[in-house]
């Protein structure tokens, strides 16, 4: 069996403490066995939050706790990527790139794969139920419920899209919004592009995505603005200090 967590619980004001192994599914229905305070040698380990624990009689039942999402967007070549791999490794959270997601499926030859190709070459976005079921579907198959997406929502139809499709079922935190001029992120693209093979590295996709970009994610970010949901993060400068400014924000929550 996997390494055993450990799960606070609380019944009559007294605390109890229930080991149960990683590995069994969460929804099971498990025995009990409790082990006092006095016997929790590490009590900081106590986790995870995002369990919920239900007593009836000898047994416990758990469940999850709905999976919460931070959205990270910013122009193309602002740094997403590789801001979103030093959250994981620091902060536990599990990245889910939009546009990996897409290029992913381009590659498996489904029936979408020819439409998503053309629609990058040229720099439009995707239709947002294609977009947000990929989305949906790697959330599902992840057993951690801390979601980074990167790349979306692109544009208004996919926020309402997210809305209506995901709304009731994750808990949209906040988004992380990379600010870098255009002509920054255009150096770092026509670099990446000389090794990086990918379809709209090239100056002319790069224009096209940097007007997309402006006209039409930019409003989505606007409107977050007014809910009070968007940490702004000067984005021109190394990714080491970069990342200084986000490590803040993350150990706040």
């Amino acid at each position: 069996l996997a390494p055993a967590r450990l799960v606070v619980c609380r019944v009559a004001s007294l605390p109890y403490h229930r080991c149960f192994s990683s590995s069994l599914p969460r929804a099971h229905i498990l025995r009990s066995t409790y082990l006092l305070p006095t016997q929790v040698r590490s009590p900081c380990l106590v986790r995870p939050s995002y369990f919920k624990t239900y007593f009836h009689t000898h047994r416990i039942i758990m469940s999850t706790a709905k999976p919460y999402v931070v959205f990270v967007l910013g122009g193309p070549g602002s740094g997403k990527g590789t801001q979103c791999a030093n959250i994981v490794r620091d902060f536990g959270f599990v990245h889910l790139s939009a546009g990996d997601l897409l290029r992913e499926e381009v590659n498996s030859g489904s029936k979408h794969g020819t439409m998503i190709s053309d629609m990058i070459k040229n720099g439009q976005i995707v239709p947002a139920e294609v977009t947000v079921g990929l989305l949906g579907t790697a959330m599902e198959k992840s057993p951690v419920k801390k979601f980074l997406i990167d790349g979306f929502p692109r544009n208004a139809d996919n926020h309402e899209c997210w809305v209506r499709l995901m709304g009731s079922t994750v808990d949209t935190k906040f988004i992380l919004y990379l600010d870098c001029p255009e002509d920054i992120m255009e150096q770092r693209l026509l670099k990446r592009g000389e090794s990086s093979g990918r379809i709209d590295d090239n100056i002319a996709s790069i224009k096209k995505r940097f007007q997309t970009f402006v006209s039409q994610t930019v409003p989505v970010v606007q409107g977050y603005e007014k809910t009070g949901t968007v940490h702004h993060v000067v984005a021109d400068t190394t990714p080491e200090k970069v990342y200084e400014q986000i490590a803040k924000i993350f150990a706040g929550l």
